[in-house]
């Protein structure tokens, strides 16, 4: 028969088994001095810190496949992938050109200037070529010339100056629709660069049609032909410009420009023909 020692609550022990511990001290709960029981319990652990990014809006994402422990072993590397409208994913490819290299560059060297300034607003240039172009584009047709010519000065300048406005809200309108069909078909160039180079092109391929047609009129034969092939190159120079500003292959790039290109063949080149 095993001798027995009584507990100050009651509860008997048999000696040579082990004590069974009370609830919750294997969990780092140790009950205050003076509550009957010994101080070799130790004092309690700290409490955990909570981390500030469980917290609502401040949850971190983590990349497919990877986990929370695995992200805390990368450091400061945060692969997390952020969608960034109307901004480029590469850094600029050089300096802002100016008004002159630009314009050059567009008929020089196309594929360069584009992808240089697919970063860069070029409002003053674009603005400034169409307004000029649409000013002279009254000229470019006939009829249109003649009621100019013969009207008064007074009622003569605002037709002119109503038409090259006109001529800048379709540039706007039209390079709107390009890049959001650029957009769409998964490019991640900027609007203001997309619609300025835009109206540049128009402007600058059709002048050659425009200043032939002031000397030799819009029904001749030679002002038709040229006015073709000036089409022909607007939808190289806007397919290579969407192409270059939106990271985009050149049947895609073609897409998004086609209804500008349309537009174009409508409004300067069937009513001459």
């Amino acid at each position: 028969m095993q001798p027995q020692n009584t507990q100050p609550n009651g509860q008997q022990q048999t000696y040579g088994q082990p004590q069974q511990q009370p609830y919750g001290s294997g969990y780092g709960y140790a009950p205050a001095a003076g509550e009957g029981e010994p101080e070799y319990f130790g004092t309690p652990g700290p409490a955990p810190v909570p981390s500030h990014n469980d917290n609502p809006g401040h949850t971190r994402a983590f990349t497919l496949g990877g986990a929370p422990d695995a992200a805390q072993q990368q450091g400061s590397q945060d692969h997390v992938a952020t969608y960034r409208a109307g901004q480029t994913t590469a850094p600029p490819a050089g300096p802002r050109l100016p008004w002159k290299q630009l314009i050059s560059g567009i008929v020089r060297r196309p594929a360069a200037t584009f992808w240089q300034m697919r970063d860069y607003q070029v409002w003053g240039p674009a603005l400034t070529v169409t307004f000029l172009y649409g000013l002279l584009a009254v000229f470019g047709f006939d009829a249109a010339r003649q009621d100019v010519l013969n009207a008064t000065m007074s009622n003569s300048i605002p037709w002119v100056i109503c038409t090259a406005i006109a001529v800048i809200l379709s540039g706007l309108m039209l390079g709107a629709v390009t890049n959001a069909l650029a957009r769409q078909f998964g490019g991640d160039g900027a609007w203001a660069p997309t619609i300025g180079l835009a109206m540049l092109i128009t402007s600058l391929t059709d002048a050659p049609r425009l200043f032939f047609a002031l000397f030799l009129g819009s029904a001749n034969s030679f002002v038709q032909v040229l006015g073709w092939i000036t089409w022909l190159a607007c939808a190289a120079l806007l397919t290579s410009m969407v192409s270059k500003s939106h990271d985009l292959p050149w049947p895609k790039a073609l897409g998004a420009a086609s209804i500008q290109l349309i537009a174009l063949l409508v409004l300067f080149k069937l009513p001459v023909i």
